[in-house]
């Protein structure tokens, strides 16, 4: 494409919205702590699929530049956040990843974290705005091209499921109201040093930036 085309893709009207929506849920990730808990997932569970509607109509596009794009969140970023929903949520932040309700309270369910996956999702929109707002329409478009990318292969699925979890919080008769100051932050004693980072997505790409210094 010409610099004509790629500044048309990037301020078109489906891009746009998505941008609005983008730093709207950014905004309100940083603010989790000052919302009720109960606000705070019926707030969630009604942006989120708006997230998703406006990312599957974005227009298709390929990148300008060889590179990857340029990142600022940090991992101190993405654990801050992390946290701050982590406390807001307490136990009920765990999930089952399976379908069928039949099962889902089996020993065996693989379980999820809606505090992992709504940080994955904030670290691409945020890397994604911060880029966007830089005003180069080639950065812009490849920063578009590449959260896109992050969207199909990682957090559009991420963010089903976590939709899922909240759905079954909000209708499934868990009493989100409870005193939050009384409870305590993780069920039977588990806290954030205890759990597995292994799948998580800065030890991922830590991961694969240290095999790229390698070669």
């Amino acid at each position: 494409m010409n610099n004509k085309e790629i500044e048309n893709l990037v301020y078109s009207r489906q891009v746009i919205e998505f941008v609005a929506v983008a730093n709207e849920i950014c905004s309100f990730l940083e603010q989790a702590a000052g919302f009720p808990r109960f606000d705070f997932v019926d707030k969630s569970r009604k942006i989120l699929p708006l997230l998703y509607y406006k990312t599957v109509l974005l227009p298709a596009t390929e990148p300008v530049f060889d590179d990857g794009t340029e990142k600022f969140v940090t991992e101190d970023d993405w654990h801050n956040l992390h946290d701050a929903i982590l406390k807001k949520l307490g136990r009920h932040d765990d999930y089952p990843e399976v379908i069928d309700p039949v099962i889902k309270d089996t020993e065996d369910s693989v379980g999820g974290s809606i505090a992992e996956n709504l940080a994955d999702i904030y670290q691409d929109l945020k890397d994604f705005l911060l880029l966007y707002r830089m005003g180069t329409v080639e950065l812009m478009n490849d920063a578009l091209w590449e959260c896109v990318q992050h969207f199909e292969q990682s957090w559009g699925q991420k963010l089903l499921n976590c939709l899922r979890a909240l759905h079954r919080l909000i209708y499934g008769g868990e009493n989100l109201e409870e005193d939050e100051e009384n409870e305590g932050d993780r069920p039977d004693g588990d806290n954030l040093t205890e759990r597995d980072t292994g799948k998580w997505i800065f030890s991922q790409r830590k991961k694969l930036w240290n095999e790229d210094e390698d070669q």
